[in-house]
């Protein structure tokens, strides 16, 4: 099971079954469905659409798909709209419904659809688009199915402000990555880090300290300074206090001495860790598991809402210490229904965390503080601003 969307041209996707948005007679017209009979064979096609007959508003029928990469073609006849108060809603969803449901009929595992009756029929790209994520939500709460929505052309996806009112503000409010990039373009960067001014030794060290023509000449100083407490202190190190310096510096050689005190601070680092390691606590792995537990819901419905499949939560399952990728972890405590808070507490388990730089952590952000955990909808929103999506 798993849904995602693609921009993309659908007779050119590799699915079980091909949904096409039909001529109700046995004819062809312009857009999607000249397309699916032209890349089909429109004389091998045509000729099995004959056989059907009319197809009425809403309802499905099945040919052969021919020289497509699939098994079938759903046809399907969606409404022409008429501003929204003559069914047109109602006839939309039974078009999704009904080819969801003949899908499993025939037993296929996977399905691509368009966004139906938005081209000559006129049906607004936002709201149909609203109500397929809407019935695959539904339909894969309850049932085992790869779902392919195809979007055609940048135009088709305008979504964020019409499922999360100022979403896009948001963004552009608290993304900080650009502004960065702008601020500080032609400076010297340390790493990964993005620190300016910073030379990559620098960045290793406690404190880091400006680069300027002083640095290397003081660092030279304050090395000559440490070697000379090294010789001074070398003989109590050694020998604590019964081995004279000039003994020592004859008996060890000058590159091979550790500075004082080092062998007392490793043995404390070394107990530090052994703590630190006894202590540990669950593993992201656990951590899901004890959730599923607490918040009494079952197996299924988690990976379901998460928008993966039964075998990859078999293996999360399996292995206490399974190393999930950033949205598969991201899926899961939406899938759970984490507020803002437990959701950090939860990424960091398995070693992520939210970052302003990340269009995509702000968009998870902003979906969680606003109570909207479907993933359905969230993925068209993370689409929309080409993001990765969750799940699948």
């Amino acid at each position: 099971m798993a849904f995602q969307i693609v921009r993309n041209d659908i007779t050119k996707i590799k699915a079980d079954a091909i949904v096409n948005t039909a001529n109700p007679e046995p004819v062809f017209a312009e857009g999607t469905d000249s397309a699916v009979y032209a890349a089909a064979g429109a004389e091998k096609l045509l000729e099995e659409r004959r056989k059907i007959g009319r197809i009425a508003e809403g309802e499905v029928a099945v040919t052969p798909a021919f020289d497509l990469d699939a098994k079938y073609i759903f046809h399907t006849v969606g409404p022409i709209w008429q501003g929204g108060s003559h069914g047109e809603k109602k006839i939309l969803r039974n078009c999704y419904v009904n080819c969801l449901y003949k899908a499993l009929e025939l037993g296929i595992e996977s399905i691509a659809f368009p966004l139906i009756a938005t081209g000559v029929y006129g049906f607004p790209k936002a709201d149909v688009l609203q109500t397929a994520l809407s019935v695959f939500s539904g339909f894969l709460a309850e049932n085992e199915l790869e779902i392919i929505l195809v979007v055609f052309d940048n135009e088709s996806f305008e979504l964020s402000g019409k499922i999360f009112t100022g979403i896009d503000e948001y963004i552009d409010e608290h993304y900080v990555g650009e502004k960065l990039v702008e601020e500080y373009a032609g400076s010297a960067f340390c790493g990964a880090s993005q620190i300016p001014f910073l030379e990559e030794e620098e960045c290793a060290g406690d404190a880091a300290e400006a680069v300027s023509d002083e640095v290397p000449v003081e660092r030279e100083r304050r090395e000559r300074r440490r070697i000379e407490r090294l010789k001074r202190d070398r003989g109590s190190f050694l020998g604590g206090g019964r081995m004279s310096a000039q003994a020592a510096n004859a008996a060890v050689p000058m590159d091979k001495v550790p500075p004082p005190g080092m062998a007392l601070a490793v043995e404390a680092k070394k107990r530090s860790l052994e703590d630190v390691v006894k202590n540990v606590s669950e593993t992201w792995s656990e951590s899901l598991l004890r959730l599923i537990t607490e918040r009494g819901y079952t197996d299924t419905e988690v990976y379901k809402r998460a928008n993966v499949d039964r075998k990859l939560f078999s293996k999360i399952r399996s292995n206490k210490d399974y190393q999930p990728k950033k949205n598969t972890a991201v899926a899961f405590a939406l899938a759970l229904r984490l507020n803002l808070d437990e959701t950090k507490d939860f990424l960091r388990r398995a070693g992520y965390a939210f970052s302003p730089s990340s269009k995509f952590d702000l968009i998870i952000e902003y979906s969680i503080d606003h109570g909207v955990y479907d993933l359905m909808l969230i993925n068209g929103v993370l689409f929309d601003h080409d993001q990765p999506q969750l799940g699948a």
